[in-house]
């Protein structure tokens, strides 16, 4: 690879392509007017964050459960799984901090991004010798480029191309930039989840989410196969349409599955607001309820924050609402946290494929 391997747009005019593209804007349409319809959009910042770091991180073989992640402790003995989760996590709102604030995606951006995934600053590639192989058999799969100068030349031409001034489709451009990302390989490690957080940020960039929630790492994972296999005869054949396909479909199956997601989650909310305003007015507060929606497992450090209230006053507000059956009081290490149960079943049960 010594340079960019940008398709030609004509070469992607075609059936399969524009119906994939209608599909996929239609729903993300969507889903990006369900989240500006929510009183409170930190909740799926903070909820989806970590369904999506999860997801992206399993690709990588860094598994750990949705119960570590949220009753995730930073002082406290998570698991390293756990750990490279939550870097993904932040690495992910450092992201879309950087784009909400220039508008843009710079080098910077994506340096700052892999430096939280990995919790290094090493920066790109400068020491020659690495290969991707298959995690099967051990044979090399391909070869990313190799020398520092070229590598860093490849990452600034992708830049340009991510803000190219064009008619190219933002979905089209994601997919194309994600693919030459991943065979750049810029980084010693944490490529993959560095790419799919830009992935988002290019939704994000481009005005088709205004907040990185597209859980694409869950179709990724669930296609992993097709995923890798694509990948390469992408690179082999130079024939773009069934990669682009797959990933403007995948845009289009996971907008689905977020569009029921939140509406169930929207429902859940509302419900939760008039039973808690009914059997609990005293202690009720939309601070509180936005509370328990932001946090799956919250905490008594977490209601005094958010509440401003006295940490006497969040133990109690939190007791009642367990013996009241809002939530359910769980001590894990030193910790007693306050699980929405609820709340925590649907974001983990719900699937791709749910009508």
């Amino acid at each position: 690879m010594k340079e960019l391997n940008i398709p030609d747009p004509a070469s992607l005019e075609v059936k399969a392509v524009w119906q994939a593209l209608a599909e996929a804007h239609r729903h993300l349409a969507e889903l990006k007017g369900l989240c500006e319809s929510l009183p409170n959009r930190a909740i799926l910042l903070d909820t989806l964050a970590i369904q999506e770091a999860k997801d992206s991180s399993e690709i990588e073989n860094i598994v750990t459960t949705h119960d570590e992640l949220y009753a995730y402790d930073q002082g406290g003995s998570a698991s390293p799984a756990a750990k490279e989760v939550q870097h993904y996590i932040a690495a992910l709102k450092v992201g879309f901090t950087d784009v909400v604030k220039s508008g843009l995606i710079r080098m910077s951006t994506i340096l700052r991004v892999q430096e939280e995934v990995e919790q290094n600053n090493a920066g790109f590639r400068k020491v020659p010798g690495t290969v991707l192989r298959n995690q099967t058999t051990g044979a090399t799969v391909y070869e990313p480029p190799q020398d520092a100068v070229l590598i860093e030349k490849l990452m600034t031409d992708l830049v340009d191309f991510i803000h190219a001034d064009d008619d190219l489709d933002p979905l089209l451009r994601m997919a194309i930039a994600h693919h030459q990302f991943e065979s750049i390989h810029p980084f010693y490690d944490g490529n993959g989840r560095t790419g799919r957080i830009l992935n988002l940020l290019m939704l994000q960039r481009d005005g088709l989410m205004d907040l990185p929630v597209l859980y694409l790492s869950r179709y990724i994972t669930a296609t992993k196969d097709q995923y890798y296999r694509l990948l390469q005869t992408t690179r082999e054949s130079g024939d773009w349409v069934d990669w682009c396909v797959y990933v403007v479909k995948g845009v289009a199956i996971t907008a689905k599955s977020e569009i029921r997601l939140i509406k169930n989650l929207r429902e859940l909310m509302q419900a939760t607001k008039h039973r808690l305003r009914g059997e609990l007015p005293r202690i009720y507060s939309q601070e509180l309820l936005n509370n328990l929606f932001r946090y799956p497992y919250t905490k008594i450090e977490f209601v005094e924050k958010d509440l401003g209230v006295s940490r006497i006053t969040a133990a109690k507000h939190l007791d009642t609402l367990a013996q009241n059956g809002f939530v359910e009081k769980k001590k894990i290490g030193r910790t007693n946290f306050y699980i929405n149960r609820p709340l925590f079943n649907l974001l983990t049960q719900i699937s791709l494929n749910d009508e």
